[in-house]
């Protein structure tokens, strides 16, 4: 007897229904101890899953036959990977041998890992999963309780959240009723929606610092600090999520699909509603970084789409990271080959680099010395190439906080919340001027064309900017950038033309396109 169940796999951010085709019946030649079959190009965790499959299925009071079992997982040329598919073969297993009534089987997509008690445990990627089983025009969707809620974010779509086998297979012989989750994904959104455990008034002085990163918040700027050991370079970075303008319902999606599909949602959680903020040791690999792998899956740089990717002690990372970083930073988007596929992985975000001006430590440090060796400073900073400093839009250098601003606690510092609601502003009159552009959300990512025709300034604008080129010896690369950064600083001051102290801003934050910076 042959029945039919559906399950998912994801490749990329997206997922593809696998018919899950079990038959019962037929001989099983002479002497052969095999009696089941799995064909469909199985991994050996879905080719485990019949150990799995047979000690549940007796746990709960039914039969592993012992006849010819062929299962096929179709269509048989996408590699199926994970223990996702315990659930779906079980009940086929059971359907196909007349051990429950498998006529509705065929309506439902049906994920989830068996426990050999029958107990289903949490699967990857159930958000594509249920976006792809409302797209078919499922009747529902059938999967362990501790994904429900995720896969409850998708509309128009009956998802079941069970516990046990014994509970679907109930389900199916009409003996018992589940019930659908129920979830309204707005209502939630704005509920939890930009929700952060800390804030800028946590820092103490430090206002330029604010400042740029308030410039990268309102333009989608890429940053580098640089400074001195215990200045508050991490401390500064961990908080710029919190004024960068909270997530609408569509990023909130899209980001919660990224980190469903990596396995990274808590358990019974829902829709990611605040801005990701992520930050890998410097001894990660390019692999890693950008995603990839024998099966391949989303990388760092993704997991940061629509948030922060902090990068600490820049220099320490192995050039091999750094240079993979350049093309996500342009494109925006990640592709990974491999032989039989290639996945597309998002990666829109912002970068936020921190460094040491040299091995000790302390270069143009104030107070304390700095003991390298002449050329040292500049083969540390070297270790930054051109091409991924190009991309980074404000160079900024971060003094240590004096005792008195430390232990200061009479003069209130500003609020994330204050400093969002200019950024929000920026962003609109940003969204306005690029809604004809396909691609384009932000002053940041300006192609060069654009630039010239969009960041124009008057006479005087032209004489700062080529005296400050020739004395302070900036490098042609930087040209772009400040008028990137100086149309923001015009944008947050509400100003249609770039004047001369928005120019003078930009150039001021292109610390390392000095020639003579670093001696």
């Amino acid at each position: 007897m042959l029945s039919k169940t559906f399950a998912s796999t994801v490749q990329g951010v997206d997922a593809k229904t696998i018919t899950v085709e079990v038959n019962a019946g037929g001989q099983v030649a002479a002497g052969s101890q095999n009696f089941y079959h799995l064909v469909g190009l199985p991994d050996s965790a879905v080719k485990e899953g019949f150990q799995r499959i047979g000690a549940a299925i007796k746990n709960i009071g039914f039969t592993m036959p012992r006849l010819r079992l062929v299962v096929n997982l179709a269509p048989a040329d996408i590699r199926k990977e994970g223990s996702a598919y315990d659930l779906p073969i079980a009940l086929g297993v059971l359907g196909s041998t007349g051990q429950m009534d498998a006529q509705n089987l065929a309506e439902y997509m049906i994920m989830g890992e068996l426990a050999l008690d029958g107990e289903l445990r949490p699967v990857r990627g159930a958000l594509p999963i249920a976006i792809q089983a409302r797209k078919e025009k499922f009747k529902g969707f059938i999967l362990p309780k501790q994904n429900a809620r995720e896969a409850a974010i998708v509309n128009d779509l009956q998802v079941y959240g069970v516990s046990n086998l014994i509970e679907v297979v109930r389900f199916f012989n009409g003996e018992e009723v589940l019930e659908p989750v129920s979830l309204n994904t707005r209502e939630e959104f704005e509920e939890q929606n930009n929700k952060y455990d800390i804030d800028f008034s946590d820092v103490k002085g430090q206002e330029n610092i604010k400042r740029a990163l308030t410039l990268a918040a309102a333009g989608g700027h890429n940053v580098i600090l640089i400074g001195p050991p215990g200045a508050g370079k991490t401390m500064l970075a961990r908080r710029l999520p919190t004024i960068l303008p909270p997530m609408d319902l569509r990023e909130a999606l899209e980001t919660t699909k990224i980190h469903s599909v990596a396995g990274l949602l808590p358990v019974n959680g829902s829709l990611l509603t605040v801005r990701p903020f992520r930050s890998p040791h410097h001894t990660i690999s390019d692999v890693a970084l950008v995603g990839g792998g024998s099966n391949p899956s989303p990388g760092e740089i993704s997991l940061a789409h629509n948030g922060v990717l902090f990068m600490d002690e820049l220099p320490e990372f192995k050039r091999t990271v750094l240079e993979v970083m350049r093309q996500p930073l342009e494109e925006r988007k990640i592709t990974i080959s491999r032989a039989k596929l290639s996945v597309e992985y998002p990666a829109g975000f912002i970068l936020i680099a921190s460094m040491n001006p040299c091995p000790c430590g302390y270069y143009n440090h104030p107070e304390k010395d700095c003991v390298c060796a002449p050329g040292v400073i500049s083969r540390y900073l070297n270790k930054i190439s051109g091409p991924l400093l190009d991309r980074i839009d404000l160079h900024v250098e971060v003094t240590p906080v004096s005792y008195d601003e430390l232990s200061d606690n009479y003069t209130t510092q500003e609020s994330s919340s204050n400093i969002i609601q200019r950024a929000i502003e920026a962003r609109q009159l940003q969204a306005k001027r690029f809604e004809e552009i396909d691609g384009v959300y932000t002053n940041s990512q300006m192609t060069s064309k654009m630039v010239h025709e969009i960041c124009q300034i008057n006479q005087a604008g032209k004489v700062l900017l080529k005296t400050a080129m020739e004395k302070l010896q900036l490098s042609a690369r930087a040209y772009d950038r400040i008028l990137k950064v100086s149309r923001t600083a015009a944008d947050l001051s509400g100003s249609d033309e770039i004047k001369i102290e928005h120019l003078a801003e930009a150039i001021q934050l292109r610390n390392l396109d000095r020639e003579s910076w670093a001696g």
